[in-house]
């Protein structure tokens, strides 16, 4: 079983990459997060990696830190979770801000996933519940029984827009929920819009 491999990027493909360790290329599925990480590495890189050994196949997942790594581990524990949607939720959501939205009961920020509807929604918070509960929340964001949720109006239209722009989905709400953890829930849309190309561009 392979737990971590230290190479080079080598290629880019649809949902993963080829990680070049002395030679050998290994094929392995990440988020975008992840891949992003790999873009800007110059020279060697280590990426932690989770062995699916299936009937026809030996899959294998990379990530860039082991928080990425235990929560993909913790959404394929829920129900109708499996590989490549667990991967399109970690390329919407860093760990602390999936967290953050379980534990806000935030199921319209959860449905900008892709593939994560109204259902399986409603199941990411019951069954991660205890899970985030013991995750850091985001740099400037409070919690607690005061703590009202953000408005979902402004950071679906922000991402609509990126969208518009020819941002993929996953790309655009990563970029709009960093901003807005940034900026606060009140920030106008304008300046979230403005503040999310930032992040796309870094």
């Amino acid at each position: 079983m392979i737990g971590k491999l230290t190479g080079k990027l080598d290629g880019l493909l649809e949902g993963g990459c080829i990680f070049d360790v002395n030679g050998v290329g290994y094929l392995l599925s990440c988020s975008t997060k992840t891949l992003d990480r790999l873009r800007d590495v110059q020279g060697q890189a280590a990426m932690l990696v989770e062995t699916q050994v299936r009937q026809d196949a030996i899959v294998l997942v990379g990530f860039g830190s082991a928080a990425e790594r235990d929560t993909f581990r913790k959404l394929t524990s829920v129900q109708g979770v499996g590989t490549k949607l667990a991967l399109d939720i970690l390329s919407a959501f860093a760990p602390e801000d999936l967290a953050e939205a379980v534990r806000r009961g935030d199921r319209t920020g959860l449905r900008q996933a892709n593939g994560v509807g109204a259902k399986l929604a409603d199941r990411l918070v019951t069954e991660l519940r205890d899970w985030a509960g013991g995750i850091q929340p985001p740099s400037g964001i409070a919690t607690g029984p005061a703590t009202a949720a953000p408005p979902a109006g402004a950071a679906a239209d922000a991402v609509s827009a990126l969208i518009n722009l020819g941002w993929k989905r996953p790309e655009a709400q990563a970029a709009v929920n960093r901003a807005q953890s940034r900026l606060g829930e009140d920030v106008p849309l304008e300046s979230l819009i403005r503040d999310s190309l930032k992040e796309l561009a870094r």
